[in-house]
């Protein structure tokens, strides 16, 4: 059963920033892209980044290059989202996904809050 488990959430002023964590179990993922999305209230879902597990290639949305960093360590099977120079509207429910074919696909996670106060 895959299982994918975000943590590192939580309420940061405006200019901080935050680690989120995607630890993965339940089957190989070496295949796979790791990506993070997010939903704002009363928006739709929105691509954020996404890295490959094998060679760590990434891709970043518009909004958020240049602030954010996508890592993955391989040994721990977990993924990581480093949030800087964070904004209100960052605001939102951040949601990891494993998927090998496009992103959106595949695997979810619970997803984590982060609030950034203005």
């Amino acid at each position: 059963q895959v299982q994918l488990v975000e943590s590192g959430g939580g309420l940061v002023q405006a200019g901080g920033s935050l680690r989120l964590s995607c630890a993965a179990s339940g089957r190989t993922f070496s295949s796979y892209a790791m990506a993070w999305f997010r939903r704002a209230p009363g928006k739709e879902r929105e691509f954020v980044a996404t890295i490959r597990w094998s060679d760590a290639t990434t891709y970043y949305a518009d909004s958020v290059k240049g602030r954010f960093t996508v890592s993955r360590d391989n040994a721990k099977n977990t993924v990581y989202l480093q949030m800087n120079s964070l904004k209100p509207e960052d605001t939102a429910v951040y949601y990891c996904n494993a998927h090998n074919s496009a992103p959106g696909t595949g695997y979810w996670g619970q997803g984590t809050q982060v609030t950034v106060s203005s």
